[in-house]
């Protein structure tokens, strides 16, 4: 599996300078929590999630979260749980036919409710659960986290050779780690918490909706999260805790709740009207949704986020098609890390326009090689842009 396997060859040599590398969920860590990516969200309720990964996986699908948690109603759990059984029964029956039976799927995860139907579900699914690559804990807290994650290592500790590592991912989004009284104090005793099991934890996910919730907010899609004063005020704290390059946490963004409303079109967001002119020559329009989910990746990027909960397909290649490294940033970035050899200090980069200084840039550098390899390096003069579906970004 890799990103943008959709594209024929030629196709993919025209666009990238450095194309994606294939993975699946038995890559090693590091490189795996930048793999997550756009995570789709998927009601397990819903009768058709097999199916629907099988064509959306050809559509370049790489991250899908079935969801047994808001998603559904609390009186629909066990019917919910029995519908697991069934969409992954179908999927492995599935990859029985598939020449390469680890690649033929997305990263594959399921959100809980709570430790005890993980500890459940973990039994309950026996040889079923190699197909995931891990759980997703909501309301995670210092309270509730060692028994989501003692369930996690006591998999890991009796599982087969053969089997691949089971992930954890904790979302943070519960009042004590939004409200300011409580908020430093819960986010450290997170942090010590996630030590104790960082071999185990993918990705850090943000739940800005319920954070949202707390006081009475939604964002429009005309603004970001960032622009929501108490939730930037809060991801600022928890990319400030877990973001540190020494914590090695990757830092996956809040849902973006919008899509469609083609009816109701924009200019795209100023920061991206060069880049977006250089491309076509011409002014181009993006829908209102479009243009929201663009700048908010954007500016996740920016505060070294790398993932996006996502809940409808259309969202899918845009968010992809962000994380692919510009050829601009590949080469500073490997410049920097070749010259780490103590022999100087600082350097012009190779397009003339920026100072390279190798001790506080290094790791941005790393960060974009990890980067470049899951989504791949684009030509000089090839844009994200090239990446989305014509209809997703032509004028009507």
């Amino acid at each position: 599996m890799k990103y943008f396997d959709y594209l024929t060859k030629e196709q993919e040599t025209s666009l990238f300078y450095s194309p994606p590398v294939t993975f699946n969920h038995r890559t090693n860590k590091e490189l795996l929590a930048y793999a997550v990516g756009a995570a789709l969200y998927m009601p397990a309720t819903r009768a058709s999630v097999a199916e629907d990964i099988l064509k959306l996986r050809g559509a370049g699908l790489v991250t899908v979260i079935i969801d047994l948690e808001d998603a559904i109603g609390d009186g629909e759990v066990c019917f919910a749980e029995e519908s697991v059984f069934r969409h992954l029964s179908f999927l492995s029956a599935y990859t029985e036919n598939e020449p390469e039976p680890e690649n033929s799927l997305p990263l594959i995860f399921i959100r809980v409710r709570s430790p005890e139907q993980l500890q459940q579900l973990i039994f309950r699914l026996g040889s079923l659960i190699t197909m995931l690559t891990g759980f997703v804990f909501p309301k995670f807290s210092a309270e509730n986290g060692v028994d989501f994650f003692e369930a996690i290592a006591d998999y890991n500790s009796s599982r087969s050779y053969s089997a691949p590592v089971l992930y954890g991912m904790p979302i943070l989004e519960s009042a004590p780690i939004i409200y300011r009284e409580s908020r430093i104090d819960n986010l450290l005793a997170i942090r010590n918490l996630l030590g104790d099991y960082r071999d185990y934890v993918l990705n850090v996910r943000i739940g800005a909706t319920d954070f949202s919730s707390l006081f009475g907010l939604r964002r429009s899609p005309d603004i970001s999260i960032y622009d929501l004063t108490p939730i930037r005020d809060c991801m600022s704290d928890i990319i400030n805790v877990f973001g540190r390059m020494e914590e090695g946490y990757v830092i996956s963004g809040p849902v973006w709740e919008y899509f469609g409303n083609k009816g109701h079109r924009g200019l795209r967001p100023q920061s991206q009207q060069i880049s977006f002119e250089d491309a076509y020559g011409r002014l181009n329009y993006f829908s209102r949704a479009m243009e929201g989910l663009i700048r908010e990746v954007t500016l996740d990027k920016e505060n070294g986020i790398i993932g996006k909960t996502i809940i409808h397909p259309s969202q899918l290649r845009p968010v992809q098609a962000l994380y692919t490294v510009q050829h601009e940033e590949y080469v500073d970035a490997l410049s920097i890390v070749e010259s780490n050899d103590g022999s100087r200090g600082v350097f012009k980069s190779e397009y003339f326009n920026k100072m390279n200084e190798i001790k506080p840039h290094l790791n941005w550098a790393k960060r974009i090689l990890l980067r470049s390899q899951v989504y791949g390096v684009l030509h000089e003069q090839q844009h994200f842009t090239f990446l989305l579906p014509e209809n997703e970004y032509s004028h009507v």
